[in-house]
């Protein structure tokens, strides 16, 4: 009932913040928040990042739940229940959220932050990874909140499995071990890679420019690399440092 009339904040209107900074797991860091909080993605937000990323798992009864790990308090998520994994709560007292309650909060009052979405892998199997995939997908869909989602993974397969079933869905790719001219090949939008990779390979950042595939840098703590990147016009940094990034950026002349 609530999520058949449920109709996001920003609906049309959403319209990313013009800085590069997307906070990695939400902007935990200087509040001491649990990451992949809900109050972690809510900080971001109130920040004016441009995106918030946050991490998708499923549990043994198919619950789309948001966490880091494989485990949590060495329960291993794919193996147990959504109500035996919340038996333990978040530090700051948040039940572990699930990806539906994520993307509401995430919608709620948010014009300019997007909602950056990555899908482990599977530990149990290649195919239970691309029922995931669909799953998040489809759940995105039905909460209308498309306009504001990017999808990310280490798994290429999970992405083509969420570009089969949406091709105009905003993708990137982490692992770092195709190019961007395969990137493009593929459909898949942003090359999103650890940021050494771009100095190993700087012929990438040209080859990104020349076929318009977006340029993503994780996880870019040192404000050396964050102003190398900026110099160097990336479209999105990923930080635990979000507020050093928005001042660095700002200093620039920036708004």
């Amino acid at each position: 009932m609530l999520a058949s009339c449920f109709k996001p904040a920003h609906g049309s209107s959403f319209k990313p913040a013009s800085n590069p900074v997307v906070a990695h797991r939400g902007a935990w860091k200087t509040k001491g928040l649990p990451e992949n909080s809900i109050a972690a993605l809510k900080a971001a937000i109130d920040l004016g990042c441009t995106g918030s990323e946050f991490d998708v798992r499923m549990t043994a009864d198919d619950s789309l739940i948001i966490n880091h790990d494989p485990a949590w308090h060495n329960l291993a998520i794919e193996t147990n229940t959504y109500a035996a994994l919340t038996q333990f709560p978040l530090s700051n007292g948040e039940k572990l959220p699930t990806l539906r309650e994520y993307l509401l909060a995430g919608a709620r009052s948010n014009r300019h932050t997007y909602l950056v979405c990555e899908i482990k892998p599977s530990e149990i199997s290649k195919e239970r990874g691309q029922v995931i995939a669909a799953r998040v997908l489809a759940l995105v869909r039905e909460m209308r909140v498309e306009n504001s989602v990017v999808f990310i993974s280490f798994d290429y397969n999970i992405l083509k499995k969420i570009l089969e079933l949406a091709p105009d869905a905003r993708t990137q790719y982490l692992e770092g071990d195709r190019n961007p001219g395969q990137l493009k090949a593929d459909g898949v939008r942003g090359a999103d890679f650890h940021h050494s990779v771009y100095r190993e390979h700087p012929d990438w950042v040209v080859m990104a420019r020349q076929n318009h595939i977006l340029l993503n840098a994780w996880t870019v703590n040192e404000k050396s690399d964050m102003e190398w990147l900026m110099s160097e016009g990336f479209d999105y940094i990923t930080t635990n440092e979000p507020e050093m990034a928005l001042a660095l950026w700002k200093a620039k002349g920036n708004k």
